[in-house]
């Protein structure tokens, strides 16, 4: 369990990155590992920056003068207006049990999003990451991805 004055406290804690990714340039040879670099850039500059305190005291004020359902459409309109959408939950460490039948394995996935082509959850249980990929049909182009990855690695 957590101690009662702990660094992060437990419960839900709702904060938005809004990144931009790096335009893709048409070139003959695609590099996706630099992609993922520009990324990362944009986003460990992002991650440091005020906006993200900035949004999670407007959502966490929301819900404290507002309720949680006001709160919950704020969050809502945020999510039906992205293209891409990466969540996260970390999960517990010890083993679980439901109705006297132990828990396996623990995924989540955030199911009612009908505007993001993109959707990945991240959650962690007893020490094992599980990373879930969701996308509109068609959104992917498989044969692609696959020869990308063959040359990465």
């Amino acid at each position: 369990m957590v101690k009662p004055k702990a660094e992060s406290p437990w419960g839900n804690h709702f904060v938005f990155l809004h990144v931009q990714l790096p335009e893709l340039v048409v070139s003959t040879e695609l590099n996706p590992i630099e992609f993922v670099k520009k990324s990362q850039q944009i986003i460990k500059r992002k991650r440091s920056s005020w906006a993200v305190h900035l949004t999670a005291a407007f959502v966490e004020t929301v819900k404290k003068l507002k309720g949680h359902e006001v709160a919950t459409q704020c969050i809502h309109k945020t999510v039906l207006n992205t293209s891409m959408l990466i969540t996260n939950m970390i999960g517990p460490v010890e083993k679980m049990s439901f109705a006297n039948h132990p828990i396996k394995d623990m995924y989540f996935f955030l199911a009612d999003n009908t505007q993001s082509l993109l959707n990945i959850t991240i959650v962690s249980y007893m020490d094992n990451l599980r990373v879930t990929v969701g996308a509109k049909k068609g959104f992917i182009d498989v044969q692609k991805l696959k020869s990308c990855i063959e040359e990465a690695f």
